[in-house]
């Protein structure tokens, strides 16, 4: 019994190690606005997302194409917003607004609309950089291996 105790506890100390240190919402929100340009109008998306991600409940950021990305700050909580598998953003013409669209959480048995307020790109490289960084930094202050 203390063999499989033992190898249980290893295996998760292992995966622990292999994921690392997670950044928080607010760290994850606070790098995103550093690499923020001055806001936009609008982007362009060309009907799908390459990716996207929640930065707590009031903003995202979207990533167009693998380099170009995109901060959406809305102008109040988005339900599920950190929990959704996927969203919808505007009005499917390939140009999402400030001011007037929305993004949508989809998989909700009433969707809400959650309005976009405010349209920043994103210098997709120096995110990466120092996303990767501040998880380095992180990890080191843990002790981390």
């Amino acid at each position: 019994m203390k063999n499989i105790l033992f190898a249980v506890a290893a295996v998760v100390a292992l995966s622990a190690c292999a994921t690392g240190p997670t950044l928080s919402d607010q760290q994850r929100l606070a790098i995103h606005q550093a690499h923020a340009g001055a806001p936009v109008n609008s982007f362009s998306h060309f009907g799908s997302l390459h990716s996207w991600e929640p930065l707590g409940d009031s903003a995202l950021t979207v990533w167009v194409r693998p380099q170009t990305a995109y901060l959406l700050t809305l102008t109040s909580d988005c339900p599920n917003l950190e929990y959704g598998h996927a969203i919808t953003l505007g009005d499917q013409t390939g140009t999402v607004f400030a001011g007037l669209d929305n993004v949508i959480v989809s998989g909700q048995s009433t969707p809400i609309p959650c309005r976009i307020e405010k349209i920043q790109p994103l210098d997709a490289k120096a995110l990466k950089g120092a996303e990767r960084e501040a998880r380095d930094a992180l990890q080191a202050s843990s002790g981390g291996t």
